[in-house]
């Protein structure tokens, strides 16, 4: 039992905490991010194919197998102007099969693009950015896999044609592929929701994080084969699975809550930790009701794991209260990171974007909460946190409409340092998730809008991040990136 001047100490140090978290982020409002700036603006069409012939024919629900969306749903540098990008589950946007939540069998996949800044020429930001999709790598393991038999919901076997032609098993979207004796995180399951990737130190390798599991697998960049997966601790998973995330929710005690697993994945610039976040709380510490939610660190070399509580901001009130979600996670350093926390309004929400920010917070001396569980156990070790950037705010000031700035953004990456106005700046990438849906039309768009597949760019000052370590990364040469930017910007002209 625990007495009650413990329990008023423990409360007393979480409002001294809240209250510093708070006098932090007002000063931070107005100066934090001052100096971070949006350079460039690129997009690809969302109404196009990818990469993947062998995946072009319909969907169960219609959709193009092979349709190029989502892809902000993880962003990773991968050396000079290379990034690669995972999609999430697949087009469930549209209306299908509320027995598998709209889910197909979209096999899993990464896309590699070309994302090369060019100095504008008469543009109103300094920097052009015209995306390429290079190439598009399915993700399988040689291992069977566990598929739904589709039963339940009325259609057929969740396992795709491609397995026999190509003698593999691969990877989908769709909700029914797994095994109902085994937690949420048995490897053999086949469904797979892809939300975060970052390239390993030697290049020849993906982590991607998902919100099923949660799981995090290692996969060959080359060929797609899963090569390894990465422990998460048991209490990160439930139990008793369905294909229905709702009904998940509601028959486990504990675990992640369905659709809002490990959303963001980073990867420190040696190479040897990873840090996941969970979008939402564990459900035994409030789910989307509460307000702490987890950041595990694992190091790859030991396989031992820490976890630390983030604090999600309130947007509702203290009667009410309303929590935004964190989308991802990137290191600054080995302690230092940046998490994009965000609400879910915007286009494609038929709504207005409100609340699109990147904080800031630092691990070092951060209790380990491994052992603690529910807001009041994990509110004593928060982590405090200053704003970094207000995406939102910045797209409006550079003239879209707040009902135009996409629900999901989703992804942050670092990218090569370039100059601005004959400065050398860090470079940060935002990418958002399109849904799989081209084209919105409601009531704030009734004649539809474009949906694009969006890249934003904004330049960091060094002053910033002082103590920034840009990822190592085998065979990428970064004075070599440089010099090719500076001679970009040799033609630039620095009064703009």
């Amino acid at each position: 039992m625990v007495r009650a001047p413990v329990l008023a100490r423990s409360f007393a140090r979480s409002f001294a905490r809240s209250f510093a978290v708070s006098l932090v982020l007002s000063a931070a409002c107005t100066s934090a991010w001052a100096k971070v700036e949006l350079i460039a603006i690129g997009q690809l069409s969302g109404t196009i194919g990818d990469r993947s012939a062998a995946t072009a024919a319909p969907l169960e629900n219609g959709a193009p197998g092979n349709l190029l969306g989502g892809l902000g749903s993880g962003l990773a540098y991968a050396g000079c102007d290379t990034f690669v990008a995972v999609p999430d589950r697949g087009p469930n946007a549209i209306s299908y099969n509320a027995a598998l939540d709209d889910t197909a069998s979209y096999i899993n996949r990464f896309q590699t693009l070309s994302l090369k800044l060019e100095a504008s020429k008469g543009g109103t930001l300094p920097y052009s950015l015209t995306p390429k999709l290079l190439d598009t790598t399915l993700l399988h393991t040689r291992e069977p896999l566990v598929y739904g038999d589709g039963a339940a919901a009325g259609v057929g076997n969740g396992a795709p044609a491609l397995n026999a032609a190509h003698r593999t098993h691969y990877f989908t979207g769709r909700s029914d592929n797994f095994t109902p004796t085994q937690s949420s995180t048995y490897p053999r399951d086949a469904r797979f929701d892809p939300e975060s990737v970052r390239v390993s130190r030697d290049g020849s390798s993906v982590f991607i994080s998902d919100e099923y599991g949660p799981y995090i697998y290692r996969f060959d960049r080359r060929t797609g084969e899963r090569t390894g997966v990465v422990r998460v601790p048991s209490s990160f998973a439930v139990t008793t699975l369905s294909s229905v995330g709702a009904t998940e929710i509601s028959q486990n005690t504990s675990g992640r809550v369905a659709n809002k697993g490990m959303e963001g994945l980073a990867i420190s610039p040696d190479g040897d930790t990873l840090f996941g976040a969970m979008q939402s709380p564990l459900i035994q510490d409030g789910g989307t009701s509460g307000g702490y939610t987890r950041i595990l660190r694992i190091d790859l070399r030991t396989g031992k794991s820490t976890q630390f509580a983030y604090p999600l901001t309130n947007i509702g009130t203290d009667a009410k209260p309303n929590y935004p979600t964190i989308s991802d996670i990137v290191a600054i350093n080995d302690h230092e990171l940046l998490l994009d926390e965000r609400d879910g309004k915007g286009l494609g929400d038929n709504s207005t974007a409100a609340f699109k920010k990147v904080f800031k917070v630092d691990l070092t001396g951060a209790q380990d909460v491994s052992q603690a569980s529910g807001a009041a156990g994990l509110a004593p070790y928060a982590l405090s946190k200053t704003l970094f950037l207000d995406i939102a705010d910045v797209l409006h000031a550079n003239g879209f409409a707040y009902t135009d700035i996409p629900a999901k953004l989703e992804s942050l990456a670092f990218g090569p340092d370039i100059r601005v106005k004959g400065v050398l700046k860090h470079t940060l990438f935002v990418a958002n998730d399109n849904d799989f849906v081209g084209t919105v039309t409601d009531t704030n768009h009734p004649n539809g809008i474009d949906n694009p597949n969006r890249f934003f760019v904004f330049s960091v000052d060094a002053a910033d991040l002082p103590a920034y370590v840009a990822q190592r990364l085998a065979g990428n040469d970064e004075r070599a990136c440089r010099r090719a930017h500076d001679d970009d910007d040799d033609h630039h002209h620095h009064g703009h």
